[in-house]
């Protein structure tokens, strides 16, 4: 009988139905894909988008030929909340980091005033869904480490009322008060006056942000806050045995507390064999830094653009192996079968970090929401990872602030 039916078959239409059905049923994928990704809210915890704020030659307001940010591919990529990170050196510390952190703040500002008509900056989850309701997209700040601070509980006040909203604990060194991932331990983790930021944060209603931090230092961090933590941009140690990234203990602690990791699309962060070849080459995250350091002084702008330039051209030389942006999705996936749809989010470090082939930038977002949908994700569940889940944290946050500053 599937001989005959397959004579049948040849050279006729007879059999093109279920072609067809399978056809249509990929396209309407795809479509329902689309449709879901612009309709919902997607918040990007981290982007180095600040720090191109400062070159002459950038303009979010208009397409630029190189980076990962602006507002066209913004648009194009359905990116509708961001959190522009400020960051700076982690060994500049006191009254310098301050000034330089506040440089960036404003940045932030006049960049958002300046472009009004796409951009609304936002302090609450309720005012990131009414700059979606306007069709404007969301602008956060977030601050990445903790020697901006200056060593001064009273500038994590002042930040809050500039509209920070989440706080890294410390970046690539040690600060004054916690301990880095990246760096040698000297305070075991959080010191007493760290501690008392974490707590000043829950107060302010700023997100304890625990990427870069040591192991310890997140735990310590968990015990003392109040209100869920984010990792803002950090990936799955199970999957790459990065010290940036997290093991699956540390992420089922933070999501019992309501917590979310953000998935970070950096390829050593994301795929061992480029994380073991980019060390061989460079000596580390840290090594790679100084290297860049030496290459670009205070030019932070010029940081980003030499990191892609290398990476590229290691790449072709072979030096370096190819990576997917399939890997993000294989991080997600691997958080919601540990812990659940409800703890991982979206944390690319755009504009600072090197991006995998196929996320070349923000424009390539959809992929993400296709990918998950074709995998058998409910659309519940996509809106949650796209931006949902982060908002959530959000409001907790601010309810653990209202609750304080009422005592």
């Amino acid at each position: 009988m599937r001989r005959v039916l397959a004579m049948l078959c040849v050279g006729s239409f007879l059999c093109a139905g279920p072609v067809l059905s399978r056809r249509a049923s990929a396209d309407d994928i795809a479509e329902r894909a689309k449709k879901l990704h612009f309709s919902s809210i997607v918040l990007d915890t981290h982007d180095d988008t600040t720090q191109r704020f400062f070159s002459k030659d950038y303009d979010i307001g208009k397409r630029n030929s190189d980076g990962h940010v602006d507002i066209p591919r913004m648009r194009e990529g359905g990116m509708n909340a961001i959190f522009f990170s400020i960051w700076i050196d982690g060994r500049i510390m006191g009254p310098p980091a301050v000034q330089k952190a506040l440089d960036q703040i404003d940045a932030v500002h006049e960049n958002v005033r300046k472009y009004s008509k796409d951009l609304v900056l936002c302090r609450t989850a309720t005012e990131v869904r009414e700059a979606h309701a306007q069709g404007k997209i969301a602008a956060l700040i977030g601050v990445e480490g903790g020697h901006m601070i200056g060593d001064d509980i009273r500038v994590l006040r002042m930040f809050g009322d500039l509209g920070v909203r989440y706080m890294t604990l410390s970046h690539f060194y040690n600060d004054e008060w916690a301990d880095s991932s990246t760096d040698k331990p000297v305070h075991n983790g959080l010191t007493d006056f760290g501690k008392d930021i974490v707590r000043e944060m829950n107060r302010q209603g700023i997100m304890v942000d625990i990427s870069h931090v040591s192991d310890k230092t997140f735990y310590d961090a968990l015990e003392v806050s109040k209100a869920p933590l984010i990792a803002s941009h950090s990936s799955c140690r199970a999957l790459c045995n990065h010290p940036r990234d997290m093991s699956d203990d540390m992420i089922k602690a933070l999501a019992a507390k309501g917590g979310v990791i953000q998935i970070n699309y950096e390829r050593s962060f994301i795929d061992q064999a480029y994380k073991d070849a980019s060390d061989k080459l460079s000596g580390g995250v840290v090594g790679a830094f100084d290297q860049l350091k030496k290459e670009c002084g205070d030019d932070q702008e010029c940081f980003g653009r030499k990191m892609a330039e290398k990476q590229k051209q290691a790449t072709a030389e072979g030096k370096l192996p190819h990576v997917s942006w399939e890997r993000i999705i294989e991080h997600i996936d691997h958080v919601v079968k540990l812990v659940g749809a409800d703890h991982v989010g979206l944390g690319s470090d755009f504009d600072g970090a090197d991006m995998p082939e196929g996320m070349e930038d923000c424009s390539k977002l959809p992929k993400i929401t296709e990918a998950l949908l074709r995998k058998g994700y409910s659309e519940e569940d996509i809106r949650k990872i796209l931006g949902g889940n982060t908002l959530r944290v959000m409001v907790e946050t601010e309810k653990v602030s209202r609750e304080l500053q009422a005592q």
